[in-house]
């Protein structure tokens, strides 16, 4: 149903209610080369599903992790010449550095220049707690820096 793509991206997996918030995250609607959104198609797995593919698009390991904050568990898919060059899964890491932004507002984080600092502190509910004051949120609720 969708076109295949030389070189670039494919995320794969992605929950129907994210796909235009990782579409935004990215900023697909500054990009020149050929993007393909997709929603709603069928998945044995999730039941609906979304797929977003990137031409010419590589993601480093950073924008991987900021993936990971909106949704995680998705799957992007490296193609090159057309081939699944390699697999990888945006899964949550320890920690967020400078990816989330502390909801605290008397955080220091919020009335310094500093980089934020968040430990993942329980992955499966999706929990993330501020190193400077303690704060914890939940990853459905965070605002990315």
């Amino acid at each position: 149903m969708v076109a295949a793509i030389e070189n670039g991206t494919v995320i794969d997996h992605i929950p129907t209610d994210k796909v235009f918030t990782i579409a935004s995250l990215l900023q697909l609607d500054k990009c020149t080369d050929q993007v393909t959104i997709g929603n709603n198609f069928e998945s044995d797995k999730m039941g609906r599903k979304g797929i977003i593919k990137i031409a010419n698009r590589f993601f480093s390991d950073a924008e991987i992790s900021r993936l990971a904050a909106v949704c995680p568990n998705i799957r992007l898919c490296i193609i090159k010449n057309y081939d699944v060059a390699e697999k990888k899964v945006a899964t949550l890491p320890d920690e967020f550095i400078n990816v989330i932004h502390c909801a605290n507002p008397v955080c220091i984080t919020n009335n310094e220049p500093m980089k934020t600092v968040f430990y993942v502190t329980d992955k499966e509910r999706g929990t993330v707690k501020c190193r400077y004051c303690g704060k914890e949120q939940h990853l459905e609720n965070i605002k990315l820096v």
